[in-house]
């Protein structure tokens, strides 16, 4: 099994930064890719950002320009970095991991946008 362990999110001001990070542990193998997807109160869980082993990334069109994916494979970390904040980026964001057949999720972090 692997776990998936999210942290960095909080209460920031529109305009401001947040960087998430995900940290991978356990029976990790043949990574096709990581992401991270957002559930807003009331809506659907939906994509924000993706990075393959080859390290193409894939960005909702919402969050383009504006946040990055990165990863340092030796920790088995993939980071989230967030900025030009705004209120509409509020959410629980999570963090996934695709690996052969299977994908799994962490628990979620927090980020509010709100002056």
């Amino acid at each position: 099994q692997v776990q998936l362990v999210e942290s960095g999110g909080g209460l920031v001001q529109p305009g401001g930064s947040l960087r998430l990070s995900c940290a991978a542990s356990g029976s990790i193998f043949s990574i096709y890719a990581r992401g991270w997807y957002r559930q807003a109160p009331g809506k659907q869980r939906e994509l924000v950002a993706t990075i393959t082993s080859a390290g193409s990334t894939n960005y909702a069109d919402s969050v383009k320009g504006r946040f990055t994916i990165s990863r340092a494979n030796a920790k088995n970390t993939v980071y989230l970095q967030m900025n030009s904040l705004k209120p509409e980026d509020t959410a629980v964001y999570y963090c996934n991991i695709v690996m052969g057949l299977s994908q799994s999720w962490g628990q979620g972090t927090q980020v509010t946008v709100s002056s």
